[in-house]
Order: structure tokens, then sequence, then C-alpha cells
């Protein structure tokens, strides 16, 4: 008889999640049935609807969330955390608390985000602030132009509330055409002014994803100028980067889950390894080199998008923090999506 051989065992570097929305899911409770949605409004809508319905706390189900994430080898997330005039701080909140019982295996920043409109829903800039003291370590920000309709006051907002606390910015922009590509110069202009390179993440950028715009090209080279991070999370029709382009004019990318079997969407299961799967398939990639840029986007970049340099800058295969799967090779591993058989943080195992 044939002996089998002995599965060989990969060593990686952990994966981190750069966007990702925990106080909204519904992960570990009953099949939740969404509506129907046909824009925007319509889903945050159906999100503020569901969040006042849950039974359970945030922090029981972000926890559910994060325990598995852990599980399926993320170590760090950059989670987007609602807080408004109605909700104040308890999301963010909720969210330190499940975080604090993973330390010191997943590290969590929280964005303070105003999913329901900042400028639109008065108070909120306020508890923004107060988020800060709550548990939130980023300024968040959403389409200043489509959703709150005042670019300017809107940016002058959150840019002058991230000045005043000394915070980051992750700024959700959604907006797409040459509007959107005005709203994103319009940010890099005011990194550089403040002095802010390398301090600033838009998340999705839609508008970067369509080569048919003429202004692309120079608005590619301000976001790189201004070292402005760009997070992706290859979701359903949502358009995707080329990244390709993005690589040439010196944009820095990074992946995310986005929202996890929440009110926007069934689908999501919080495993980085699924997203770098999703990210290569929806970007065409065939050769190991573009697989393996999937996983990298999917761990070390989101280590230095989050500033960790234990994952940033892997130590190797004998290093204290790693993961291990069964699996001949990275571009394997990101088509087969197995889950890790073993993580491990600063020589702790999970």
């Amino acid at each position: 008889m044939t002996a089998i051989p002995a599965p060989r065992v990969l060593a990686t570097p952990g994966l981190v999640d750069a966007h990702i929305h925990p106080d909204k899911t519904s992960w570990g409770r009953p099949w939740m049935s969404r509506r129907p949605a046909a824009t925007l409004g319509d889903l945050i809508a159906n999100d503020r609807a569901t969040q006042f319905s849950y039974e359970e706390s945030v922090e029981e189900r972000a926890y559910a969330l994060l325990s598995h994430a852990l599980r399926n080898g993320t170590l760090a997330m950059r989670a987007h955390v609602d807080v408004s005039s109605e909700l104040g701080t308890a999301n963010v909140e909720g969210v330190r608390a499940a975080a604090e019982r993973l330390a010191p295996f997943l590290t969590v920043q929280i964005v303070a985000f105003p999913q329901f409109g900042l400028l639109t829903n008065p108070g909120t800039l306020e508890v923004m602030a107060a988020a800060l003291d709550a548990g939130a370590d980023l300024v968040g920000g959403i389409d200043p132009g489509g959703l709150e309709g005042d670019l300017h006051g809107h940016l002058d907002a959150i840019f002058g509330l991230a000045d005043r606390a000394g915070r980051d910015l992750d700024i959700h922009l959604h907006d797409g055409g040459e509007d959107g590509l005005a709203q994103i110069r319009e940010i890099a202009r005011r990194t550089v002014a403040g002095g802010r390179q390398g301090r600033v993440t838009i998340g999705h950028a839609f508008a970067l994803c369509d080569a048919s715009l003429p202004s692309l090209g120079e608005t590619l080279d301000r976001v790189a100028e201004a070292g402005i991070w760009i997070a992706t999370c290859a979701l359903g029709p949502d358009p995707v980067p080329d990244i390709d382009r993005l690589e040439r004019h010196g944009v820095r990318l990074a992946a995310g889950s986005d929202g996890v079997r929440d009110a926007w969407s069934p689908f999501g299961t919080g495993s980085m390894v699924d997203r770098a799967h999703l990210l290569a398939y929806r970007t065409g990639a065939i050769t190991d080199a573009e697989l393996e840029r999937a996983f990298r986007l999917a761990s070390t970049a989101g280590g230095e998008l989050l500033g960790i340099p234990e994952l940033a800058e892997w130590a190797g295969p004998d290093g204290d923090t790693r993961l291990e799967f069964h699996a001949e090779s990275l571009a394997q591993l990101v088509v087969d999506r197995p889950a890790p058989s073993r993580v491990i943080r600063g020589a702790r195992q999970l």
C-alpha cells in the first residue's frame, strides 16, 4: 500500500481586515431576511431600522464575528462603527469591549463613522468627538457630496475634528463619476495642505475604478502624492480597481470585508482568505503572482495601513507571528480558501 504523504504546512503572514463593520453584523443569530434596496439611501434606512431591532447587544454580536475572524487568521482590523445623535457612543463602546476580550491576539482600530449623516444629522459631530474618548481611534466620513450635499462643509468638519483630536481619517466614498474624482482630489489637497500624508484612507473610492473618466490619471497621481490609502472590498456588483494601474501610479491599496451578514447584504464570512479569493476572482487573477498579490493586499498591506510593524513586515515562517495552512503555495491557498490550522501571535498559539 502506498503511504499518503503528510499535507504540506505553509506559513504565512497574519491577515488584516482593512475595512469592516462589526457593529452591524447578525453573525451567530438566526437567519435574517433582508429588505430590497435600490439606492445608498435605501440601504442606510434598512440598516438604521435593523440596528434598533436587534435583541443581542453590539458587544455580543461583534464578539461573535471578531472571534470567528480571529480563528480564520485575522490578527488586526479597522472597524467602522456607527455614531449618531440617536446611537450616541454605544456602538463604539460595544465593539471596544468585544475587542478587549480578544486581546492580545486581535488588534482592533475603531473609526467613528457617521453612517446616518453628519451635517444632515445635527449633533453627530459632537458624538463623534465623544466617541474618540470612548474607544474610537480615527475620525470617519461619508460621501461629502452625494449623501451630505456639502463637500467643503463635511470635509471642514471631519478634518477639523481630526486636527483638534490629533487623529487620522478614514472616509467612505461611494460617489462615482467625475464628481467622485473631484471629491477625492479635494481630500488629497487637504491631506497635503495639512501635512497628513499617509494618515488618510478612502474606503471604496468607486470613482477610481472607472477607466473611462478623463481625470482618472491625474486623480491617481494626486492620491499617490498625498499618500492616501485606498481600501477595497470586492463586493457583489460594486466596481473593483485596476490594481495594475493603481500600482503604476504609486497608489497604496488594502482589502477589507465591509459588512458581514448585516442589513446591507446576506454575504460575507469574516475570512480574509475568502476576501483575497474574491478580489483575485473579480480582478481576473490568473498567474501565481496575481494570486499572491491578492493575499498581500489582505495581509501585509493592511498591516502597513494600520501601522502595525509585526504584521506589515513579516519576520518569516520561523517568526513569532504567523499563520499555518495545509497548502502547497500562496496561490493555491487563495484559490482553495482553507482555514488556518494554527494561529500564532507573539509566540502564543490561539
